[in-house]
């Protein structure tokens, strides 16, 4: 069970990581590995990896990154197909996280389990059933909230995608 979870999480963090370069963050003897660029107290250089080389570069002027829900807050544009990509990798993240939600459940429902069988109870005692129901209910709130949010970025997406190429998107 241990080793599926990790997998999961393993192939939900590759999925979200989609950056071909990390920095190495220098303080001392201190190696730090990161995705975001260092504190102003480290040196960094910057590893990229692109078509199978890697190249590292002592570049210790900071790098800004741009968040795109920040460019839209600022009323910045956005180009279409970057929104629908981004649309399209928050429903696979909540997809993933259901998932999860469901291994969680699996879990605790053998938590559960184990406890009732080591404090001889039945499958019917009063305070197994309210823990049991209290446990799938909070779990099918987590479950409901991301399915709300597929099904409204599903609609979002559909009305991006019918509105003309030449419009610019800006936040409303």
């Amino acid at each position: 069970m241990a080793r599926v979870i990790f997998t999961l999480v393993c192939l939900m963090l590759t999925g979200t990581a989609q950056a071909n370069s990390i920095f190495k963050c220098i303080k001392d003897d201190k190696i730090v590995f990161s995705q975001l660029s260092c504190p102003k107290e480290f040196r960094q250089h910057k590893i990229e990896y692109q078509l199978g080389i890697t190249t590292e570069i002592d570049s210790d002027k900071r790098i800004k990154t741009l968040d795109p829900l920040q460019a839209l807050l600022n009323k910045k544009t956005i180009s279409k197909e970057r929104l629908l990509q981004l649309l399209d990798s928050e429903v696979y993240r909540l997809r993933q996280e259901n998932s999860y939600y469901e291994i969680l459940r699996a879990s605790e429902l053998q938590k559960l389990e184990r406890n009732r069988y080591w404090q001889k109870k039945e499958t019917d005692d009063p305070e197994y059933i309210e823990s049991l129901k209290e446990m799938n209910q909070h779990f099918d709130n987590l479950i409901a909230n991301n399915t709300k949010v597929i099904n409204l970025l599903g609609d979002h997406k559909q009305q991006i995608e019918q509105e003309s190429p030449s419009i610019q998107l800006i936040s409303r």
